[in-house]
């Protein structure tokens, strides 16, 4: 008498994918896995930034204020314009990778080196464009004074556009040291100097009597606060710091949360980023030397297409939180 053997695979379907869950490879549902988690820490960090803009909403930078360069065109306001490019390319990359995936689907290994090589290229310009951008931010273009209450001072004229410190500041050949550990305490130390001094930014304030103050906060039209010639020399007394650019200490262009948010937020997905163009090169040299042909499977392309495009995904929400909304 025959006995009849019946195995879990032969008979039995899980999730109906044959012990493949929902038809998906252990591989790909890994990348899956973490695609969600990341995507919770991703959500976490702009829920904090939301939170955090909109308790301080009136000290808040105004994106069209901060981000207002373009390459090759020094002091012409292009506000958004290279953060819309920037955007544009990275989403480009997502369909040259959607037609590697496509063409891996039809074993056509020249398409997928040309659209995988497309790809990378998109990848390097936009991490570049990052950097380039996190240039500027950290440099800044105008300067700002810090009072001893720890309000920011912008300066303007009288048609209310910003002036910068070196088309007023006075030169009062001061000798300033910079506090370094060897010159104080071990604790004590202090970044860079300022290009000017209060002291410089006072004296060339008063000899400038066009000139006016703004403070970060923003009235109900959503402008900054200009004071009058008298309030502005008042509150000018009471600078105890010359801010220039942004860094995780201080921001010329208001509040001092916004450049750490805006540090860690676009540092952490640009460094996503780097990550997905490192793992698409290794798999870019994989094709080349048929690694993928001799499997008669691209799979390992549609895996990393997976991870490039939750990349593409979060840049979406990331510019919509910090330069639309």
């Amino acid at each position: 008498m025959e006995a009849t053997v019946t195995t879990a695979n032969s008979e039995e379907n899980t999730w109906g994918g044959n012990n493949e869950p929902m038809g998906a490879s252990y591989g790909k549902m890994m990348m899956w896995f973490f695609i969600v988690s990341d995507a919770l820490t991703f959500s976490g960090f702009l829920a904090g930034y939301g939170f955090s803009r909109f308790k301080f909403i009136e000290t808040w930078p105004l994106a069209d204020e901060v981000f207002t360069h373009f390459p090759f065109m020094h002091g012409v306001s292009a506000p958004m314009y290279y953060v819309a490019l920037m955007t544009f390319i990275l989403i480009f990359s997502s369909v040259t990778m959607v037609l590697a995936v496509d063409a891996g689907h039809q074993m056509k290994k020249n398409k997928v080196i040309l659209y995988m090589f497309l790809t990378i290229i998109g990848g390097l310009i936009f991490v570049g464009s990052q950097a380039w951008e996190w240039k500027n931010f950290i440099k800044g273009e105008y300067g700002a004074i810090e009072t001893t209450g720890g309000s920011l001072l912008q300066f303007v004229d009288k048609d209310g556009n910003r002036v910068a410190l070196a088309d007023f500041a006075t030169d009062l050949h001061e000798e300033r040291v910079q506090l370094t550990p060897d010159k104080a305490k071990w604790f004590m130390s202090e970044g860079a100097l300022p290009s000017y001094s209060v002291a410089e930014v006072q004296a060339g304030f008063k000899a400038h009597p066009e000139l006016l103050i703004r403070t970060e906060v923003l009235t109900a039209a959503k402008q900054k606060t200009v004071l009058s010639r008298e309030e502005s020399l008042s509150r000018l007394s009471q600078a105890h710091y010359v801010v220039e650019g942004a860094n995780l200490i201080r921001n010329e262009y208001g509040s001092k949360l916004f450049a750490d948010f805006f540090f860690f937020i676009t540092g952490f997905h640009g460094f996503h980023v780097l990550s997905g163009i490192i793992i698409n090169i290794i798999i870019f040299f994989n094709v080349l030397i048929g690694t993928y042909e001799k499997r008669k499977s691209y799979e390992m392309v549609e895996k990393v297409g997976l991870y490039w495009h939750f990349v593409d995904l979060v840049w979406v929400f990331v510019f919509t939180v910090f330069y639309l909304v």
